[in-house]
């Protein structure tokens, strides 16, 4: 297979290393080298990874490694100096300098997953040092880079997921190995005009529901297969992606409301949300 190389940096001193899920999704094997030039051969089964947030965590077999300090990316202002450091193409540790752009920015990355608190920079952030840390001028981590999430942004900008942001998954991918979402139970597809015409569907927006898995919220709350989710919460639900982004925003264990249309009649649901299940495989 084809190889390439990202970024990463040591969280922990007990081999617990970070990157991005895109850099090492497709892998077979890892070959990680350090700074010091140890290199360690990994197996897949030691990377949990995050496709949503695009965050993965490598476990080394090492010890007393040097850590990298986090630090405040809430206290990061607009026009603040940062560096972004990576190793481009195995040509050794490189680093970027720019100035911060824009805080707590958005962006959609894939279809219903926007991310949010994201660090825009004009340091560039390519595919070699995609993973590696965003630091300020204390040298301390603020930010994740990530060039998929820069892919998408605006041309010549990086863009970083805040540690603030990335922690809470990082701690769950340390502690559990998958990070846990709300969960409701079903498989969706968007509808459309075009879609509507067809079918002669009641609405020409909304989220259909393809499939529902049993004993899911969804199932116990009565939705079924060709629902059609138009209302989260006091949300409009206009495609998947807005339904899968509302998800994310509510709780588990929190009952929600969802406003549905089945046949000629609109009707409401409460599921209540739980743990989303561990990823299969």
């Amino acid at each position: 297979g084809q190889s390439g190389a990202g970024s990463g940096w040591i969280i922990d001193k007990d081999g617990i290393i970070v990157t991005n899920n895109h850099v090492v999704e497709k892998a077979s094997k890892l070959t990680i080298e350090l700074s010091d030039d140890r290199i360690f051969e990994v197996a897949t089964s030691k990377v949990h990874r995050d496709p949503i947030t695009d965050l993965a965590v490598i476990k080394i077999e090492a010890s007393n490694l040097p850590a990298a300090e986090l630090g405040d990316s809430s206290k990061l202002r607009v026009g603040d100096w940062v560096v972004a450091i990576g190793n481009p193409l195995g040509q050794g540790l490189r680093a970027k300098e720019g100035t911060i752009s824009g805080l707590k920015v958005s962006l959609p990355v894939d279809v219903g997953q926007t991310l949010d608190d994201l660090i825009e920079t004009s340091a560039a952030i390519n595919p070699g040092n995609s993973g590696g840390p965003l630091v300020n001028m204390q040298g301390q981590v603020v930010g994740i880079t990530s060039a998929k999430i820069s892919g998408v942004g605006v041309e010549g900008m990086g863009y970083a997921i805040s540690v603030k942001a990335a922690l809470p998954i990082i701690t769950q991918l340390i502690s559990s190995g998958y990070v846990t979402r709300p969960y409701l139970g079903v498989t969706l597809a968007t509808v459309t005009p075009y879609l509507a015409t067809i079918y002669r569907l009641p609405v020409d927006k909304g989220a259909a529901i393809a499939y529902v898995a049993p004993d899911s919220p969804a199932d116990k709350a009565g939705l079924k297969a060709n629902d059609i989710i138009i209302r989260f919460q006091n949300r409009d639900i206009a495609n998947t992606g807005d339904l899968l982004q509302a998800l994310h925003n509510a709780k588990i264990g929190e009952e929600v409301t969802i406003t549905f249309v089945r046949g000629k009649e609109t009707r409401t649901a409460f599921p209540r949300l739980i743990e989303s299940p561990p990823p299969s495989g």
